[in-house]
């Protein structure tokens, strides 16, 4: 295991996994922690992760020299959905060791790197292998990142429970606090919060909760 390798899941889709996922390294780069962003797989595009794409506008940065050599983004299908379907329908098979290969150069190169998956903790990425259940064959520690809208508390503590389930340590817990469509309810956003930090205390005394606030974007 690269112990300075990080993988970055969430609670479901479209919650703001990407987002996240720029913020925390943007946070960590500003903290002298030099911090790299990696796609291992992205569905629905072509020549190019729109997910890194996004990483590096809220980080700041141009796209990088291992984005054009594509170590950030070495899996690409083109269809939208599942990496399971989407690499179905591309007619190739996921080649997992290229994206191990392209991480440990990554994690060679800076001092973390941040995993981004693909949909939540339970999507398939083969027929037989889920996303938390590759996170745990690579004993990477996870960042679990969920939305402050309604159904959250659902979502988070079933995604926990698979999580304590499988002994895979939870290094932080990332709650989108950025509007999600006028999806959100001011008294849920904070109940949920001092739900889920009450919740983490007891059952994740370790894991950083961590608020990732909205930023103004060019």
């Amino acid at each position: 295991m690269k112990r300075n390798v990080y993988f970055v899941s969430g609670t479901g889709t479209g919650i703001g996994k990407s987002y996240a996922t720029g913020y925390i390294a943007r946070l960590w780069n500003g903290k002298g922690i030099r911090t790299i962003t990696q796609k291992f797989i992205q569905t629905g595009n072509r020549e190019i992760s729109e997910d890194i794409e996004l990483h590096r506008r809220i980080m700041g940065c141009p796209l990088l020299p291992e984005d054009i050599q594509k170590l950030t983004m070495p899996e690409i299908f083109s269809y939208p959905c599942s990496p399971h379907l989407a690499s179905r329908i591309d007619g190739r098979s996921i080649d997992f060791e290229k994206i191990k290969k392209c991480t440990d150069i990554l994690s060679g190169r800076f001092d973390r790197v941040l995993i981004e998956g693909a949909g939540g903790l339970m999507v398939p990425l083969t027929e037989t292998l889920l996303t938390i259940d590759y996170v745990k064959r690579e004993n990477y520690p996870l960042i679990l990142v969920a939305p402050s809208v309604l159904g959250s508390i659902n979502h988070i503590l079933l995604s926990l429970e698979a999580v304590a389930a499988r002994g895979i340590k939870l290094y932080a817990f990332a709650y989108n606090l950025f509007e999600n469509e006028g999806l959100e309810d001011e008294r849920i956003k904070k109940d949920t919060r001092d739900y889920i930090s009450g919740y983490l205390e007891k059952h994740f005394p370790d894991t950083i909760f961590m608020d990732i606030p909205a930023l103004e974007l060019r």
